[in-house]
Protein backbone atom coordinates (compact mmCIF):
# COMPACT_ATOMS: atom_id res chain seq x y z
CA UNK A 1 0.00 0.00 0.00
CA UNK A 2 1.02 3.39 -1.02
CA UNK A 3 2.44 5.73 2.18
CA UNK A 4 -0.11 8.77 1.75
CA UNK A 5 0.21 11.96 3.56
CA UNK A 6 -2.87 10.76 6.41
CA UNK A 7 -0.46 7.81 6.58
CA UNK A 8 2.54 9.80 7.69
CA UNK A 9 0.83 12.78 9.56
CA UNK A 10 -0.50 9.44 11.78
CA UNK A 11 2.89 7.90 12.16
CA UNK A 12 4.15 11.69 13.13
CA UNK A 13 0.79 12.41 16.26
CA UNK A 14 1.72 8.28 17.34
CA UNK A 15 4.79 8.80 17.65
CA UNK A 16 3.90 12.29 19.46
CA UNK A 17 1.44 10.68 21.82
CA UNK A 18 4.12 8.01 23.34
CA UNK A 19 6.10 10.99 24.56
CA UNK A 20 2.85 12.42 25.68
CA UNK A 21 1.87 9.27 26.94
CA UNK A 22 5.27 8.47 29.29
CA UNK A 23 5.24 12.39 30.36
CA UNK A 24 1.72 11.86 31.59
CA UNK A 25 0.94 14.84 29.29
CA UNK A 26 -3.08 14.23 29.68
CA UNK A 27 -4.07 17.35 27.27
CA UNK A 28 -1.62 16.44 24.97
CA UNK A 29 -2.68 12.63 24.33
CA UNK A 30 -6.74 13.57 24.21
CA UNK A 31 -5.15 16.14 21.72
CA UNK A 32 -3.00 13.57 19.89
CA UNK A 33 -5.89 10.94 19.35
CA UNK A 34 -8.64 12.84 18.51
CA UNK A 35 -6.54 14.17 15.70
CA UNK A 36 -5.52 10.17 14.69
CA UNK A 37 -8.77 9.14 14.76
CA UNK A 38 -9.91 12.38 12.59
CA UNK A 39 -7.52 11.39 10.16
CA UNK A 40 -8.76 7.69 10.39
CA UNK A 41 -12.66 8.56 10.25
CA UNK A 42 -11.26 10.65 6.60
CA UNK A 43 -9.38 7.73 5.21
CA UNK A 44 -12.59 5.30 5.93
CA UNK A 45 -14.41 4.87 2.88
CA UNK A 46 -17.80 5.49 1.81
CA UNK A 47 -20.58 2.98 2.50
CA UNK A 48 -22.89 2.73 -0.35
CA UNK A 49 -26.77 2.87 1.08
CA UNK A 50 -27.68 -0.51 0.18
CA UNK A 51 -24.74 -1.91 2.16
CA UNK A 52 -25.78 0.37 5.19
CA UNK A 53 -29.58 -1.56 5.13
CA UNK A 54 -28.06 -4.54 5.35
CA UNK A 55 -25.42 -4.38 7.58
CA UNK A 56 -27.26 -4.86 10.62
CA UNK A 57 -28.46 -8.49 8.86
CA UNK A 58 -24.44 -9.36 9.43
CA UNK A 59 -22.19 -9.49 12.22
CA UNK A 60 -18.68 -10.08 10.24
CA UNK A 61 -16.30 -7.70 9.17
CA UNK A 62 -14.56 -6.96 5.54
CA UNK A 63 -11.42 -5.58 4.99
CA UNK A 64 -11.73 -2.49 2.68
CA UNK A 65 -9.33 -0.11 1.19
CA UNK A 66 -8.62 2.97 2.99
CA UNK A 67 -9.13 6.61 0.80
CA UNK A 68 -5.15 8.11 0.06
CA UNK A 69 -5.52 11.40 1.72
CA UNK A 70 -2.46 14.08 -0.16
CA UNK A 71 -1.31 16.72 2.20
CA UNK A 72 -4.51 19.32 1.62
CA UNK A 73 -6.68 17.10 2.56
CA UNK A 74 -4.62 16.35 6.07
CA UNK A 75 -3.92 19.65 6.20
CA UNK A 76 -7.59 20.51 6.28
CA UNK A 77 -8.85 18.01 8.41
CA UNK A 78 -6.33 19.56 11.36
CA UNK A 79 -7.59 22.96 10.45
CA UNK A 80 -11.14 22.01 10.92
CA UNK A 81 -9.96 20.66 14.84
CA UNK A 82 -7.95 23.66 14.64
CA UNK A 83 -11.03 25.80 13.77
CA UNK A 84 -13.78 24.18 16.02
CA UNK A 85 -11.92 25.03 19.30
CA UNK A 86 -10.94 28.16 18.48
CA UNK A 87 -13.92 29.04 17.36
CA UNK A 88 -15.78 27.35 21.15
CA UNK A 89 -13.07 29.34 22.60
CA UNK A 90 -14.12 32.90 21.23
CA UNK A 91 -17.68 31.96 22.33
CA UNK A 92 -16.45 30.58 26.40
CA UNK A 93 -14.56 33.66 26.01
CA UNK A 94 -17.58 36.07 25.60
CA UNK A 95 -19.85 34.22 28.18
CA UNK A 96 -17.01 35.07 30.62
CA UNK A 97 -15.54 31.62 31.14
CA UNK A 98 -11.90 32.17 30.50
CA UNK A 99 -10.61 29.07 32.05
CA UNK A 100 -12.37 26.77 29.71
CA UNK A 101 -11.38 29.18 26.86
CA UNK A 102 -7.78 28.85 27.62
CA UNK A 103 -7.74 25.20 27.67
CA UNK A 104 -8.87 24.95 24.58
CA UNK A 105 -6.54 27.88 23.18
CA UNK A 106 -3.90 25.27 24.61
CA UNK A 107 -5.08 22.77 22.70
CA UNK A 108 -4.99 25.28 19.56
CA UNK A 109 -1.56 25.58 20.22
CA UNK A 110 -0.88 22.04 20.16
CA UNK A 111 -2.61 21.70 16.53
CA UNK A 112 -0.47 23.97 15.06
CA UNK A 113 2.16 22.21 15.23
CA UNK A 114 1.03 19.87 13.00
CA UNK A 115 -0.54 22.14 10.58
Amino acid sequence: MAEDAASQMKARLRSDLRVAIKKRLTVEVKVLRTLVAALDNAEAPPVPAAQQAAAHLCHGSAEVERLLLDGAQVRDILLTELHERDGVAKDLERRGEIARAEALRAEVLLIRRYV
